[in-house]
């Protein structure tokens, strides 16, 4: 027998008597194991997003456990694609949901291991079982943002999506000049379209009509950066957004990071303790210690990537616009005289006690020690 079938057989939990539902979402169709823990999962496949369907297969599976109407149902699914508009609707149905991290998820270490949908469904219903009979520690569950606090998302990260467009298109056009011989420092300039005034005549006719095809998405491309940005700009001078013109007085930080570290870490998630934003951002040690064997694995990289790039960045930044910090003499008189793999090593550090030093800039006004201010436009 598999491990739904198994894994509370025989038990007197708090979990008898509840319908429990794991969904395996996938573009064209979800599959879905539902079990009252007694009896076997039974499976069912339904359509992607319908929602009367999934009603359905649950009145199907409390009819076949016996279970009240008004019982209580517990389900879980994996993050990804379909985002958090399944986990709000199923809480406005009345169901206890939970939005599991992938990547939390124990497998088998086996070379080769038997995966399908129907696998991976029992596999979550067995884990989502064992959760609520008190192991909580067997996965990792993702935190909800409210769909206001998911919104505010949608700005930087079109910005960022449009920057790396932006850098791909630029990318293209010297490639495209580089097969005949042509290089230019800057594209999509005032001095490159008069470059191109005076030498686009004399490239073969395809290759101009290619590059003035690219050159026209660039155009759209920074004409849209240009909106946003100056979107960013207009709410701060508004003073709509206190906790992002807080974070872009501190000097090495600018308004794009500020917004990035609001919306995307500080500003909707609550933090009782500094262990607790270090492992957000993946930035804590993962030791491995085995009988005789002490290995150092390095940093989680677990949490949110964009924030834990972004502060390695303004490590480096930190560095260059706040000298006389303790942050930068500590990381001087540590890392700095060691080489460049130790500077990298200690960099890592730094964005992690940065990291600290600006949340607790943010929820106590406490400027991190040594640092310097912008001063106050007018």
């Amino acid at each position: 027998m598999n491990a739904p079938d198994t894994a509370l057989q025989g038990q007197d939990t708090a979990v008898i008597g509840h319908l429990y539902i794991a969904f395996e979402l996938g573009e064209k169709s979800w599959k879905l194991s539902l079990s009252d823990a007694v009896l076997a999962p039974s499976r069912h496949t339904v359509a992607a997003g319908d929602k009367e369907a999934v009603l359905s297969v649950i009145a199907k599976a409390k009819a076949r456990c016996r279970l009240p109407t008004g019982g209580a149902i517990r389900s879980c699914y994996e993050a990804g694609r379909d985002g958090f508009w399944l986990h709000r609707w199923l809480m406005e149905q009345g169901i206890q949901n939970l939005v599991v991290d992938s990547a939390s998820i124990e497998v088998n270490r086996r070379a080769r291991r038997a995966k399908t949908d129907r696998l991976d469904a029992d596999k979550l219903l067995s884990m989502l079982m064992r959760y609520h009979a008190g192991e909580r520690r067997v996965w990792a569950i993702a935190r909800i943002p409210t769909p206001e606090q998911e919104d505010e998302r949608r700005l930087h990260r079109e910005l960022e999506r449009l920057s790396r467009e932006r850098t791909a298109h630029t990318n293209r056009i010297r490639s495209l000049l580089t097969l005949h011989n042509v290089r230019v420092a800057h594209v999509g300039t005032r001095s490159w379209k008069h470059w191109w005034t005076v030498h686009g005549s004399q490239l073969p006719p395809g290759l101009r009509a290619e590059i003035e095809r690219e050159v026209a998405r660039l155009a759209l491309v920074a004409t849209q950066i240009k909106t946003i940005e100056a979107q960013q700009h207009e709410d701060m001078k508004a003073g709509a957004q206190p906790a992002i013109a807080m974070l872009a007085r501190l000097s090495g930080i600018g308004v794009r990071s500020a917004w990035v570290l609001t919306k995307e870490l500080f500003g909707w998630r609550r933090f009782h303790n500094r262990r607790e934003v270090a492992g957000c951002l993946g930035l804590t040690p993962t030791p491995y210690s085995s009988g005789e064997s002490q290995v150092d694995q390095g940093i989680s990289k677990a949490g949110n990537k964009r924030s834990r790039w972004l502060m390695i960045e303004l490590a480096w930044s930190w560095l260059r616009y706040q000298p006389t910090s303790h942050l930068t003499q500590w990381f001087n008189a540590r890392f700095a005289p060691n080489g460049k793999r130790m500077r990298r090593v200690g960099i890592v550090a730094l964005a992690r006690r940065l990291a600290i030093a600006l949340w607790r800039y943010l929820e106590c006004g406490e400027i991190p020690s040594g640092a310097s201010l912008k001063p106050i436009a007018k």
